[in-house]
């Protein structure tokens, strides 16, 4: 027996959120014998974002029941019944949450369909809930709420048991009432971290620096790796009793930050750094007509480069990108060609270029900046006035010297691909 489970929640601090609407589909395998649907009185703030999200307001809640009210209603109904739920260690937290406020251990083995669609569906461009169902050609209705999501992973969960005809990957993903279950120490860890982009390290109990890495969303991102199963998580769950971060602002910095870090500190649950450079690149070549043209080859310093990859395969598709929105081929005669390839490499490259790129800084007003010299990373850090970015001599004052990388240059380079905010001025050393 299964338990389709939604659950939109108000947001804010991590075990501070309250539940504010539910849906519970119980199912056989094979059909809905029992549902529960009900907006919830929170008793607690909503974050804006989730208004926004949702639609859900205090206004709509006000005479709604409070939690204490519908419990024993939700006991019943996931009564010996597997919690099945997309992102199911959220939903199962928050549940367990307020069950723990009115004194209760409520307890369920659950399923996450992420897990189970990244097992059955391992090809799908993404496994969020929106995108994977919409995906398989599963009408969703009311999106980000409760009943609408719980109906579309009800969908989604027939596919994936029908996918799992001798049932044995449903069993493997299925986990245990107290698994993914913070400890005291986890919780304090957590709540210590910010929702902000950056750089984490994972220390053990003598304070060695066991895994680095870089993410969006620092508090998230370490959850994460304290709730998933795996060799891999187990590891850096046993092993992990301190996590410290920087916060670096915008994604650029908390890339280089984090291949810096790992290159220096080689912690023993990191891959071994590889961190050799770029394999292959798009170059700027000129045909005997002084027409230029894109080509997309293995790296060499022949040729003024566009952009770097780390395989062939990435260039050309980036290559077809281009081709498709600008037109730009390797046909003759074709008008303004030259202009917007200088265009575009203005916008992409930074080979042999004296530039400084500017990004999101950690705080308002404040900026990241990154020192480009004759095309590799010279330099990065943070400035909140434009005199400071302006003139070079106060610039190279402010940032930490880099030495030249080849990876680095990936980096930025993959990144101006990817990221329009990332602002380029050329060097005025003046």
């Amino acid at each position: 027996m299964y338990a389709i489970l939604d659950i939109e929640s108000t947001g804010g601090k991590y075990n501070e959120e309250g539940i504010m609407e539910i849906a519970i589909h119980r199912f056989n395998g094979e059909q809905v014998v029992d549902q529960f649907i009900s907006l919830i009185n929170p008793e607690r703030d909503i974050q804006p974002f989730v208004v926004k999200l949702t639609g859900i307001n205090e206004r709509m809640l006000t005479t709604a029941p409070k939690f204490h009210e519908v419990a024993k209603r939700i006991v019943e109904i996931t009564e010996n019944a597997v919690l099945v739920a997309h992102n199911a260690q959220f939903d199962y937290r928050i549940l367990r949450t307020e069950f723990r406020r009115l004194g209760y251990d409520f307890k369920r083995k659950t399923l996450c369909t992420v897990d189970l669609s990244k097992q059955l569906i391992p090809d799908a461009e993404s496994h969020s809930l929106g995108k994977l169902v919409r995906s398989l050609g599963i009408p969703v209705g009311e999106r980000h709420r409760a009943n609408g999501d719980a109906i579309a992973t009800l969908k989604l969960f027939k596919l994936l048991l029908a996918k799992d005809t001798d049932k044995t990957i449903i069993k493997q993903i299925i986990k245990e009432e107290n698994l993914g279950e913070l400890s005291p120490n986890q919780i304090d860890i957590i709540e210590a971290l910010p929702s902000a982009t950056g750089v984490y390290y994972m220390h053990d109990k003598d304070g060695e620096i066991t895994y680095i890495s870089k993410s969006s969303n620092i508090k998230k991102r370490v959850n994460q790796h304290f709730t998933n199963v795996g060799d891999f998580a187990r590891k850096l769950q046993k092993s992990t009793k301190r996590v410290s971060y920087e916060r670096t602002g915008g994604e650029l910095a908390g890339l280089i930050k984090e291949a810096i870090e790992i290159r220096k500190n080689r912690p023993k649950y990191n891959k071994k750094p590889n961190q050799k450079g770029f394999s292959h690149g798009i170059y700027l070549k000129e045909n005997e007509d002084g027409i230029i043209y894109l080509v997309a080859e293995r790296a060499n310093h022949r040729n003024a480069r566009l952009s770097s990859f780390s395989s062939l395969k990435s260039a050309k598709s980036f290559l077809q990108k281009l081709k498709e929105r600008y037109g730009v081929n390797m046909e003759r005669h074709q008008e303004h060609q030259n202009e917007l390839v200088h265009e575009l490499f203005l916008d992409f490259s930074t080979y042999k270029r004296n530039i400084i790129l500017i990004d999101k800084g950690r705080e308002l007003g404040e900026k990241s900046v990154f020192l480009i010299k004759n095309g590799e990373l010279a330099g990065m850090g943070y400035a909140e006035l434009n005199h400071q970015i302006n003139n070079i001599t106060i610039l190279e004052s402010l940032l930490t010297p880099i030495k030249g990388n080849p990876y680095l240059t990936y980096i930025v380079e993959s990144l101006l691909r990817k990221n329009e905010r990332i602002k380029i001025l050329e060097l005025n050393q003046e």
